[in-house]
């Protein structure tokens, strides 16, 4: 393990984290809500530590290994969260470290779970950079860091893997530099697209950015205390329904699709599973709003889409208190939880293709009981599926369920009631954000005990790294040489 590679590229992405904080700094200059020295103090100290690690150990660039790139990438995330909650420590936004961590962790891993209570009273420069945060995670800060920084020297394809979410990485580009560069081109262009929509709908530029952000990094952070439903406008709804519904489909395919190839959606096995699921769910939630809640079946339809797509690709904006709303459609909301976007997404959950591949194993088990000496493969897309993909496939499903539950236990050891002990882990490890009890639509995370913020932080990291990153390093075999 050589530690001063890792520490040399942490560096570069701590330097490049502080150039960003450029940003909610001019936006703090234009505003002049008094956070604007938290800017430029947070940004000097981002990029003085970070030009300190790639300069003490310049001369270490050679090609990483598997190991190396799974320490680089949670070191990475790790440390981005320390330093992007410098901001909020200096501005006064809050008082305790682990409350400016929880959200700094919150906002890089697209989760959204807040525990700042009056968010119309922040400064303009604090819900910027809280928004932008959401943003650099989307697409994922490393595969940023390999797009912009190549001349780093070191090989990008582990650092690839660690991050992408999903059972395979694809590589769009024969160098993974340019695999990075197509993706976030293809972010920029859509996020561009959706801030363009909002501003003709009545939004001023500064709210369309922190709303695109959010929807295009499936986070959710909103610029008001009660999210989108603030706006109370179905055109604001009809659009980003519309952009999270993309955010949360492989962006992959969006590149296949802008250079002509739009086929790509309906060939592609996992995102008819994706779409499908959606409308099911939509169709569902409606007619139960419409028996239930609503007068018409329009009205029923507008809140019931936003929410359902807001849940399943784990944005966590919200246009009504679905705690309000029938129990059985609380409980099919946080099935979607679990099952989320696509891989290759910005989404979190498990993500439809692991789902797919699970049932598609049921069926071939049953199958095989059936014809005991049958050779039954599983498919997907038309291509055989290794047995190697499906058994990672498990092990993830398996490392999920675990976490997910010893979790949940701990934070009801806590004192929490068994609904927000639940649900709260539920919304962080699949980066959500709003749940259920305590932690509900209309409420945060501020209730929630010390400890209880550090374990949820530890799901935020391993839901946004799909687990094996973080995980890995606790075992003991992996740092023997």
């Amino acid at each position: 393990m050589r530690l001063g590679m890792i520490f040399r590229i942490t560096g570069a992405l701590i330097f490049f984290l502080g150039l960003t904080m450029i940003f909610p700094l001019l936006f703090s200059l234009y505003y002049r809500d008094g956070d604007l020295w938290a800017f430029i103090l947070s940004a000097a100290i981002t990029t003085g530590a970070g030009a300190f690690l790639f300069l003490i150990f310049r001369g270490t660039n050679q090609e990483i290994s598997h190991r190396e790139g799974f320490v680089i990438v949670a070191l990475g995330w790790a440390s981005a969260a320390f330093f992007g909650s410098l901001p909020y420590m200096l501005a006064g936004v809050f008082s305790s470290f682990v409350e400016a961590y929880f959200e700094a962790t919150s906002g890089f891993t697209t989760t959204g779970a807040t525990v700042l209570a009056a968010i119309e009273g922040a400064p303009r420069g604090i819900l910027f950079w809280r928004s932008l945060t959401h943003w650099l995670g989307g697409m994922g800060i490393i595969v940023l860091s390999i797009a912009i920084l190549p001349f780093l020297g070191v090989g990008g394809m582990q650092l690839f893997k660690a991050e992408v979410p999903g059972p395979v990485a694809d590589k769009l580009k024969p160098r993974i530099a340019e695999t990075a560069k197509v993706l976030w081109k293809v972010y920029i262009l859509i996020s561009g697209a959706e801030t363009l929509l909002l501003m003709a709908g009545g939004m001023d530029l500064f709210e369309a950015l922190c709303h695109t952000f959010g929807t295009m990094a499936t986070g959710g952070f909103s610029t008001r205390n009660v999210s989108i439903g603030s706006y109370d406008k179905a055109y604001f709804d009809g659009v980003i329904v519309v952009f999270m519904i993309l955010a949360g489909t492989n962006f992959a395919l969006h590149y296949q699709a802008l250079t002509g190839n739009f086929r790509a959606f309906y060939r592609n096995s996992e995102v008819r599973f994706y779409w499908a699921t959606l409308a099911g769910a939509m169709l569902f939630v409606t007619l139960i709003l419409r028996l239930h809640i609503y007068d018409t079946l329009a009205t029923a339809f507008r809140y019931a889409s936003f929410q359902v797509t807001s849940i399943m690709t784990t944005t966590g904006y919200t246009t009504a208190d679905f705690e309000m709303w029938p129990s059985f459609v609380q409980y099919t909301l946080v099935v979607l939880m679990f099952i989320g976007g696509s891989a290759g997404s910005t989404g979190g959950g498990m993500k439809c293709v692991r789902i797919l591949l699970l049932l598609k194993q049921g069926r071939r088990e049953l199958s095989r009981l059936i014809h005991p000496h049958g050779v039954i493969p599983v498919r997907l897309g038309g291509q055989v599926v290794s047995d190697g993909v499906i058994q990672s496939v498990w092990g993830f499903f398996f490392l999920f369920i675990l976490v997910f539950i010893l979790a949940s236990v701990i934070m009801s050891l806590l004192g929490l009631d068994i609904i927000t002990a639940f649900v709260s882990v539920a919304a962080t490890i699949n980066n959500i954000g709003p749940g259920l009890g305590a932690v509900g639509p209309m409420d945060n995370y501020t209730s929630i005990p010390v400890i209880g913020k550090w374990i949820l932080i530890f799901c935020m990291l391993v839901g946004r790294l799909e687990l094996y990153t973080i995980i890995i390093l606790l075992v003991p075999e992996f740092w023997k040489r």
